[in-house]
C-alpha cells in the first residue's frame, strides 16, 4: 500500500536510495550529456551532489542518541548538503530542486510528518524555484522534466504519498521520453536529456520509498539512439557512443566554440548583492544557475573569462570553494590549463588527514593530502580531484578513517575508469597512514609497495583520546558531555576526567600487548605538558620502545596513538 506521509525517516531512505539509483545510472547518464556541453559528466556531477546531501542528512540523524530528528531538520539537512556540495549545471539544479521542497516541507518546524497534499506542494514549489534559479530557462531540459513531474503531481487523488510519487514519477517519464523533440542538439544526437534522466533516478527512488517497490524503468530505447550527421536514428549503441553531432551546440543554443571554463563557487552574499552578481555573470557568459539563499549561494557559470566571474564573486561577497574547469581538458583548472601538460609520475600516495600539522607532514612525505576538518569528511569527489591533482599512473589511497572506506572506494572506482592504477589501503586512522608512508618506495614494484605498505599500516594500532560532545552510551559505561574519552581501534575502552591520566591509561592498554614504536600526534587543544608525560612513562615502564611526536592542528581529537 502507498505510504500516507512522508517524515524524516523517509527522508533518509529517499537520499540513501536516491544515492544508489544514481551510482547505478551514473555511466549512461554521463554517455548522454550533450547539453548544454558535451562534457560526459552529468551522471557523476547528479552522484556527488546527492552523495552531500546524504552525508548531511546522515549527520543530523546521528545527532540524536534518542528519537529522531523532526521533519524541518530532515530536509533542511538534505538540501543544505546538496547546496554546499553541488557540481556542475546538473548538481546545481537538483540543489536548487531539494531547496525548493525544503522551504515547503519545513515551514512549520514542528510538523513531524506531511501527507501527499504537503508533497504535490513540495514537489510544484521545487520545480518553480529552480526554473527561477536558471537565467535563461530551456525546454527540453532538467527543468522540463521537474515541471512536468509537478504538474502530475498535482493532478493525482487522494492523500497517499506514495500516490503523489507515482504520478510525479509517471509524468516525469513522459516528458523525458519528449525532450528529444524540444531540444535540436538531443534530437541530432538521438538521446534523452542527462538531467532530466537523473531527476528520473531520484524521483524512482521516492516512488521506492514511499511505496516499497521499485519506479517501472525508463525504456533504455528512449535513453540512447545513436544519430549520424543527417539526424536519422539507428539502434541503440553502447555507453559513451554519442554522436559527433550531439556537440554542436551549447547553452542557450549557441554553436561549439561556446565559452572555455565552467565556475563553481560557493557564496556568502546578501541578496540584493546576489541580484548585481546574477546580472554581472549574465553579461559574462552562459548556463547561468544561482541558487541557495538566506546568505549561502552556489554559483554556477560558463564563461571565457574565469577570472571575471570569480572577481563578481568578490564584489558580492566572500566566494570559496572555487572550482574551475576547462572544457575539453578533462578535469583541468585553469592554474594548469595555462601552462604545457607535465609528465605523469609513476606512483604517487593520496591520503586523507585530519589536521594541517599533519597535511604538512604527509606533504614533506611526498603525499597529495585531503584536509578532513572536524565535521565535515571529504566526498569521494573529492578524493578523485585529489587522485587527478597527483597526475600519476599508480596511485596509492590513505582514507585513515574507517567512516570512509566506502567513500574512498567509490573514488577509487571511478579513478580507474579513467585509465588510473589505484590500490585502496583500508587504514583507519591517520597514524597506521604514517606507519604506512614510512615504508612507501615508489621504485618497488606498485603490487609489493602496496603489500609493504599494507603490513605496516596493519601492524599499527591506534587510539584516540578525545572530549565527549553528549550524554552516550559506550562500551565502557555511559558518557557525560565534557568526559574524557578514550577510544582504541574505535571503540571506547576508557572514560576518564583528565586527559593526561586517560591517555595514559590508553597507552598502557595497548603496550600490554606489546610494541617498537608509539607514534604520538597532539591537536592542538592537547595540554601543553602531555607529549612530556607519555613519552617519560614510555622510556621508564617499557623497555626498548622509541616515542615520536607530531603536531596534528585542528585535527578534532586531543591526541592520536599509534603502537607499532
Amino acid at each position: 500500500m502507498p505510504q500516507t506521509f512522508f517524515d524524516a525517516l523517509a527522508v533518509r531512505t529517499w537520499c540513501g536510495l536516491a544515492l544508489e539509483s544514481l551510482g547505478r545510472a551514473r555511466e549512461e547518464i554521463d554517455a548522454i550529456n550533450v547539453y548544454p556541453v558535451a562534457d560526459g559528466d552529468t551522471g557523476t556531477n547528479l552522484y556527488l551532489t546527492a552523495e552531500s546531501a546524504v552525508a548531511a542528512v546522515e549527520a543530523v540523524f546521528t545527532a540524536y542518541d534518542v528519537g529522531k530528528p523532526s521533519l524541518a531538520d530532515a530536509v533542511r539537512a538534505m538540501a543544505h548538503g546538496a547546496l554546499i556540495g553541488a557540481r556542475g549545471n546538473s548538481g546545481t539544479i537538483l540543489a536548487q530542486l531539494l531547496r525548493g521542497m525544503a522551504q515547503v516541507l519545513a515551514a512549520d518546524g514542528d510538523t513531524v510528518h506531511t501527507d501527499g497534499s504537503g508533497l504535490r506542494l513540495a514537489l510544484r514549489h521545487a520545480a518553480d524555484s529552480a526554473r527561477q534559479a536558471v537565467a535563461h530557462p530551456v525546454e527540453g531540459t532538467v527543468l522540463t522534466v521537474a515541471s512536468a513531474a509537478a504538474d502530475a503531481a498535482g493532478a493525482a487523488e487522494g492523500d497517499d504519498c506514495g500516490a503523489v510519487a507515482r504520478a510525479a514519477y509517471e509524468g516525469a517519464r513522459a516528458a523525458l521520453a519528449a525532450t528529444p523533440g524540444q531540444l535540436a542538439v538531443l534530437e541530432r544526437a538521438g538521446v534523452v536529456d542527462a538531467g532530466g534522466r537523473g531527476l528520473l533516478a531520484v524521483l524512482g527512488a521516492l516512488v521506492e520509498t514511499l511505496t516499497g517497490e521499485a519506479a517501472p524503468r525508463f525504456s533504455a530505447g528512449h535513453t540512447r539512439v545513436v544519430g549520424v550527421s543527417d539526424g536519422s536514428r539507428g539502434a541503440p549503441s553502447g555507453a559513451g557512443s554519442v554522436s559527433s553531432a550531439g556537440a554542436e551546440q551549447c547553452a542557450d543554443g549557441t554553436e561549439e566554440g561556446g565559452p572555455a571554463f565552467e565556475v563553481i563557487y560557493l557564496l556568502e552574499a546578501e541578496d540584493t548583492a546576489v541580484a548585481r552578481l546574477r546580472e554581472r555573470l549574465d553579461g559574462l557568459g552562459d548556463s547561468l544557475v544561482v541558487v541557495g539563499g538566506d546568505g549561502l549561494w552556489n554559483v554556477h557559470v560558463h564563461v571565457n573569462d574565469a577570472g571575471a566571474a570569480v572577481e563578481a564573486g568578490v564584489e558580492a561577497g566572500r566566494p570559496y570553494r572555487i572550482r574551475i574547469t576547462h572544457f575539453g581538458a578533462g578535469d583541468v583548472h585553469t592554474t594548469g590549463a595555462e601552462r604545457p601538460p607535465r609528465e605523469r609520475a609513476q606512483r604517487a600516495v593520496v591520503a586523507v588527514v585530519p589536521g594541517e600539522g599533519l597535511a604538512g607532514l604527509y606533504g614533506e612525505a611526498g603525499a597529495t593530502t585531503v584536509l578532513a576538518r572536524p565535521g565535515e569528511p571529504p566526498a569521494s569527489g573529492e578524493l578523485v580531484e585529489a587522485v587527478r591533482r597527483a597526475h600519476a599512473r599508480e596511485v596509492v589511497l590513505l582514507p585513515n578513517d574507517a567512516e570512509l572506506r566506502h567513500t574512498a572506494a567509490a573514488a577509487a572506482e571511478q579513478a580507474r575508469a579513467e585509465g588510473i592504477r589505484v590500490a585502496l589501503i583500508p587504514t583507519r586512522s591517520a597514524v597506521q597512514g604514517i606507519a604506512a608512508l614510512a615504508v612507501h618506495e615508489p621504485e618497488r614494484r606498485f603490487d609489493e609497495d602496496v603489500v609493504s605498505m599494507t603490513s605496516a599500516a596493519g601492524a599499527t594500532r591506534y587510539a584516540e583520546v578525545a572530549v565527549a560532545e553528549r550524554q552516550s552510551w559506550t562500551m565502557a559505561g555511559i558518557c557525560q558531555a565534557g568526559d574524557v574519552l578514550g577510544l582504541v581501534e574505535g571503540d571506547v575502552a576508557v572514560i576518564g576526567t583528565d586527559v593526561t591520566a586517560t591517555a595514559e591509561t590508553v597507552l598502557d592498554r595497548m603496550l600490554s600487548a606489546g610494541g617498537e614504536l608509539v607514534t604520538l600526534v597532539l591537536g592542538d587543544d592537547a595540554p601543553e605538558a602531555i607529549a612530556e608525560h607519555l613519552e617519560a612513562r614510555v622510556r621508564e615502564s617499557y623497555l626498548a620502545v622509541d616515542t615520536v611526536v607530531y603536531r596534528g592542528g585542528r585535527q578534532g581529537a586531543l591526541l592520536l596513538i599509534g603502537v607499532e
